[in-house]
């Protein structure tokens, strides 16, 4: 079962995005990113630009689409500032409340939303392993995932189907975090981070992109979901297995004071994405049949390094 038709991909110029499209043009749908500033493949598809916050020529795009999926958000990567984290906050609710404004005008709702979220609704704790139905957690990351989602409740139509994608660690070679961790390991720096104990819930971007793909076209899927492959690991685990893909014998252990000295000041990000972690594992995919082409660590870093 593939996505046909248009598919509206509300800031998509991220790597997820970017994933998603060559995608869905590769398998012949038309394709509509929707985003602040066109990306450099953008001649592939549509472009159509938006500020996130209010209506314009863009919403034509949604009447009689197949589906929207909308990834819009400001990056957590940053140091959180209270500018920084209120940007995050409303780049999140604002792009979904305008979605949902814009859907009021179309004369033929798309049949799905697609909403991406955040695993680390679920908060940092140390040993429990989360599933859908587990308790919500505490912060600001956990109270901007509930902000989210409840922004897309009251956006999405109650004619459309809905998904929610709670999104862990996505891997990718080229986008997200990981390149960054390549990096440092590189560096001889790929050793644990603090304890090394913290959760790191990950899946592969080619799985990442199948599950939204399936997520559009599988009429039975509805309602909110775990995006993560089914093996989590430690952070001492990770990393170790990032060490083998790269071919890099040893790395250097970062202690949970030099993550809280270098991370803002070099590294210009905040030391608790290192520092914290969760182990999640999704319930609803593995007792709806998804079959992850990546469902452990080491073949999947093997994968996107295999001709590094």
């Amino acid at each position: 079962m593939k996505p046909t038709g248009r598919i509206v991909i509300a800031g998509g110029t991220g790597f997820l995005g970017q994933n998603l499209a060559r995608y869905l043009v590769g398998i012949g749908c038309e394709v509509v990113v929707v985003s602040r500033h066109p990306a450099v493949e953008d001649g592939r598809w549509h472009h159509a630009q938006w500020d996130a916050r209010t209506l314009g020529d863009w919403t034509r795009h949604l009447d009689g689409a197949t589906a929207l999926v909308n990834l819009a958000g400001r990056t957590v990567d940053c140091v959180k500032t209270p500018d920084h984290c209120d940007e995050i906050l409303r780049s999140r609710v604002e792009s979904t409340e305008v979605l949902g404004r814009a859907l009021q005008h179309v004369r033929a709702l798309p049949r799905v939303w697609v909403q991406m979220a955040t695993a680390h609704r679920y908060g940092d704790p140390p040993d429990v392993v989360c599933d859908e139905d587990s308790a919500f957690g505490y912060g600001l990351a956990p109270f901007v995932g509930a902000a989210w989602e409840d922004a897309f409740t009251r956006a999405v139509p109650s004619q459309m189907r809905r998904v929610i994608l709670r999104t862990s660690f996505v891997l990718g070679r080229d986008g997200g975090a990981l390149p960054r961790l390549t990096k440092l390991a590189r560096w001889g720096l790929g050793g644990k981070v603090g304890h090394g104990r913290q959760g790191i819930s990950w899946i592969h971007e080619e799985d990442m992109t199948r599950l939204f793909a399936r997520a559009i076209a599988d009429d039975e899927m509805n309602g909110s979901y775990l995006a993560t492959a089914p093996n989590p690991v430690s952070n001492s685990v990770f990393m170790r297995e990032l060490r083998r893909a790269l071919g890099i014998p040893f790395g250097l252990p970062a202690a949970t004071w030099m993550v809280r000295l270098a991370a803002p000041l070099i590294l210009r990000t905040d030391p608790e994405l290192a520092l914290y972690g969760r182990f999640c594992v999704s319930r609803r995919l593995r007792d709806e049949g998804f079959e992850f082409a990546f469902p452990d660590l080491g073949p999947a870093l093997r994968d996107l390094y295999k001709s590094a």
